[in-house]
């Protein structure tokens, strides 16, 4: 079978409404137009970093090994932060050096990071506003084409990480907090089954704010309507929800609440 062809992933903060996506797309396909374009997300809440964070570790690991996955939200766009170039395994991470890699950068796998500087690879612009279409995407695409890391620019050995929050524990609790709220206002917490005493979980008691949450159980349809429960998603995280409602605003809580477990 021949290979198949090579796959660039998107996630930004750019919408639908504008030229932006479009743009990153034209410029790939221009330099390779064998690539394949897979949209993670548009819709990241703008500036958002951390949760473009969560968004990109929470997935990338489908993707066939090489996938060049790029990450533009960028509020420091034009300004000192560096534009970097990350291998981790065998995935490749085209983004702003702002944080946005932390959970690929400390997911404990080898890691070489490279700042994007050789112009070969980028392309002429008159401003400094849209390093998604003449840095990242550029970038993106010539990796595709087999260009080798070393060639983009010199070794980053001291890349922004974020202050990526993880449960901690308190005697015989464990105290978590909400890092990502979905479509569907269920709010998933940094709380993982591995962090939870298996042997204990039909007895566990929670709370998010201060607030008593039912009990445990396997699926969305599993819980009683109208009263916020819990389970374990199929990341392995602890997710608060009301079944087909949105928790996030029935409890009036986001990322950041606090969220406690007790055997």
């Amino acid at each position: 079978m021949p290979p198949a062809p090579p796959l660039i992933t998107l996630l930004t903060d750019f919408g639908t409404r504008d030229w932006f996506v479009a743009s990153l797309k034209g410029v790939i396909l221009t330099i390779n137009p064998a690539a394949r374009i897979v949209d993670l997300s548009h819709d990241i809440t703008p500036y958002g970093i951390a949760e473009a964070a969560y968004c990109l570790q929470a997935c990338y690991r489908t993707f066939p090994a090489g996938t060049v996955h790029v990450v533009v939200v960028d509020p420091g766009v034009g300004g000192s932060r560096r534009p970097i170039l990350a291998k981790a395994g065998d995935n490749y991470f085209v983004a702003p050096d702002n944080g946005v890699l932390t959970p690929i950068v400390g997911g404990g796998q080898p890691v070489e990071i490279r700042q994007l500087e050789n112009p070969r690879y980028q392309l002429r612009s008159p401003g400094a506003t849209f390093h998604g279409r003449d840095l990242f995407a550029p970038a993106a695409a010539w990796l595709t084409k087999g260009e080798a890391l070393a060639s983009f620019g010199r070794v980053v050995t001291d890349p922004v990480m974020l202050d990526w929050p993880r449960p901690v524990r308190d005697g015989s609790a464990i105290r978590g907090q909400i890092v990502y709220v979905d479509r569907f206002g269920n709010l998933i917490s940094n709380i993982s089954l591995a962090d939870l005493p298996c042997d204990q979980l039909e007895r566990m008691t929670m709370t998010i704010g201060g607030r008593p949450i039912g009990p445990l159980v396997s699926h969305y349809a599993a819980a009683a309507s109208d009263v916020p429960q819990a389970l374990i998603n199929s990341q392995g995280l602890l997710e608060i929800f009301v079944r087909e409602r949105p928790a996030s605003e029935l409890l009036s809580v986001g990322i950041g609440a606090v969220v406690e477990v007790a055997g």
